[in-house]
């Protein structure tokens, strides 16, 4: 009982882990896409250079926004 427990374990959370590298790389090319897009004329890393907190937030939006899809990815 506890192999048969096990094996579906670790099917499981391999299946899990798939979707969650899939769902990363499609979320982090169309973040990309976005970027290319939208803001064109907006280098976010200069900007934050020189203080720009509106840019700092929308950055670390979008790092939310990647660790919200690695999380339902675990979740199943």
């Amino acid at each position: 009982m506890e192999i048969e427990f096990l094996s579906a374990s670790i099917i499981n959370l391999a299946i899990n882990l798939c979707y969650s590298i899939v769902a990363l790389i499609v979320s982090v090319y169309a973040l990309m896409w976005v970027d290319k897009k939208v803001l064109k004329n907006i280098n976010l890393e200069e900007e934050i250079r020189n203080g720009n907190i509106a840019v700092a937030i929308f950055a670390s939006s979008i790092l939310i926004f990647v660790a919200v899809v690695i999380v339902f990815g675990f979740k199943g």
